[in-house]
């Protein structure tokens, strides 16, 4: 059986963390090239998870000069996910790049367009669509048993958990703060679920105002305000054009204690579910009201040939699967573009006050 060769760019932690554990699971896949800013990075990286004799680069471009790879997988910071996406497919790459897409809409929509043209496959690391809640969420759509969902809520909110390391806090390279970074996975879950990718306005706000406290109580120690250069929320309306409507809540300190990341709220016309608590399905039956409680485990419990399968491990699985077969990834490009023009729109309305249209 002739293996895909991946390639990874970017050895911090979410290669080390996701991509490679499950990449290296996979008997059909052999990674064998590694490229970080840092080679020492790159070096430890190759030794724990890579092919015996594995390529180390410095330089992104050397690793998608080599004929040897099939895929890449784009591990860096959001403001070179479409450069190096795009160059990697010029090459003749299929890509993996994490989410957001990009750090712009222009540059997602340079992405995708770039995928059509060399017709290399893309897809977006939107891995909480992978766990078991969502899954089974997914089969209850589309099953109609919720009718037509026309209000949601996306919500990816923390108390007090800001990243205070690498470049999260830094406005140039990642192009935000918790809406870009958590709150982009829970409008992927919901638009996902809600197969409604048509938005016609959006009203959006974010906030400084945690941020600017110093020796604040926090998950990863406390923040320097000065190095703070992202909203610590954000809050937006989005009203699709069909009409139906989406509150979206980010944040990485907030003084709440309703606090849900990655989750999603549906309201149909039929039932309604949340995952408040495990996944919650609610509707009327025979004149009453019920309310079905489904529990999953924390990491998500698929089984796969008799074994449990993380979100992560199932996303990586496909993924491989589609490229192995030559069909479309679960996660495309083009849903993912939207995600990226909805979340630039939330920022350029808090900027102008005014609502941002779509055509």
């Amino acid at each position: 059986m002739k293996k895909v060769r991946v390639g990874i760019i970017g050895c911090g932690g979410i290669a080390t963390g996701k991509h490679l554990p499950s990449l290296t699971k996979l008997d059909n896949v052999e990674v064998v090239a590694f490229q970080d800013i840092s080679l020492e990075r790159a070096q430890l990286a190759a030794d724990k998870f890579g092919k015996a004799g594995a390529a180390v680069y410095e330089s992104y471009q050397e690793l998608i000069a080599n004929s040897d790879i099939d895929v890449v997988h784009v591990c860096t910071p959001n403001d070179s996910h479409a450069e190096i996406s795009i160059a990697a497919m010029e090459a003749g790459k299929h890509v993996m790049c994490e989410k957001p897409m990009a750090k712009t809409a222009a540059d997602a929509r340079r992405m995708v367009e770039v995928a059509k043209r060399t017709g290399q496959k893309l897809t977006i690391g939107y891995n909480n669509r992978f766990r078991a809640d969502s899954q089974h969420l997914k089969k209850v759509v589309e099953n109609g048993d919720l009718g037509e969902i026309y209000f949601a809520k996306a919500h990816a909110v923390r108390r007090r958990g800001v990243p205070t390391w690498g470049v999260f806090l830094d406005e140039e390279k990642q192009g935000g703060g918790p809406l870009i970074d958590i709150g982009t996975h829970a409008l992927d879950l919901t638009l996902w679920l809600m197969n409604n990718y048509e938005p016609k306005v959006v009203l959006g706000v974010a906030f400084h105002k945690l941020s600017r406290k110093e020796n604040a109580a926090n998950s990863w120690g406390p923040w320097d305000p000065a190095k703070f250069k992202v909203e610590d929320s954000a809050f937006a309306m989005i009203v699709m054009k069909n009409g139906a409507t989406i509150m979206v809540e980010a944040s990485w300190a907030l003084n709440t204690l309703d606090t849900k990341e990655a989750k999603t709220t549906l309201c149909g016309t039929e039932g309604g579910a949340d995952m408040v608590d495990g996944l919650r399905i609610n509707g009327e039956k025979h004149s009453r009201l019920y309310v079905e409680q489904l529990q999953f485990e924390a990491k998500g419990a698929d089984f796969y040939e008799g074994k449990k399968e993380s979100m992560q491990d199932k996303e990586i699985r496909l993924w491989i699967d589609s490229i192995v077969n030559d069909t479309q990834p679960i996660v495309t490009p083009e849903q993912s573009l939207v995600v990226s023009e909805l979340l630039e729109a939330i920022y350029e309305s808090n900027r102008t006050g005014q609502a941002v249209y779509f055509d």
